[in-house]
């Protein structure tokens, strides 16, 4: 699995004109899956993200996690993030899982995410064409790949 997060103000998604997800203060994470993604890389993952401690504490210093600040997550797929962009200008996204691989792993990943959090999460739709705005705060933006452990 592969992750853009990005600390937020605010952040949405749009389909068709129609907000259907947003957030507040909290993280915004697009997150790519491939074939080779596992239920260790949703665990490692979702920890990894609800303890990034990325907020600001009383001094000014990057101590706090999204669940310290009791701030929010907005979870968007994005298969773009597995481009492959090495041969040509036209990327490729063979590494990116077909969705009937990545619908599954991508709602076990929300719902682990959840339960860490302890609150819901907001999400795009998988495979919709979606618009998200964001205001980034910091700005701040961490790229995390399970199969790299960074």
């Amino acid at each position: 699995m592969r992750t853009v997060i990005q600390k937020v103000t605010q952040a949405s998604v749009v389909i068709e004109n129609q907000i259907v997800a947003s957030i507040n203060k909290g993280l915004l994470v697009l997150v790519g899956i491939e074939d080779t993604d596992t239920n260790d890389d949703i665990a490692w993952l979702s920890a990894k993200i609800v303890n990034l401690r990325v907020f600001e504490d009383d001094k000014g210093v990057m101590n706090l996690s999204v669940k310290d600040v009791d701030g929010q997550v907005l979870i968007v797929s994005q298969f773009t993030l597995h481009a492959a962009t090495k041969k040509g200008n036209r990327p490729s996204y063979i590494r990116a899982a077909r969705p009937e691989v990545a619908i599954p792993i991508y709602e076990a990943f929300i719902k682990h995410t959840e339960t860490l959090l302890g609150k819901p999460i907001p999400t795009g739709q998988f495979g919709a064409m979606m618009q998200v705005n964001l205001s980034n705060d910091g700005p701040v933006t961490i790229l995390i790949d399970t199969k790299n452990k960074e």
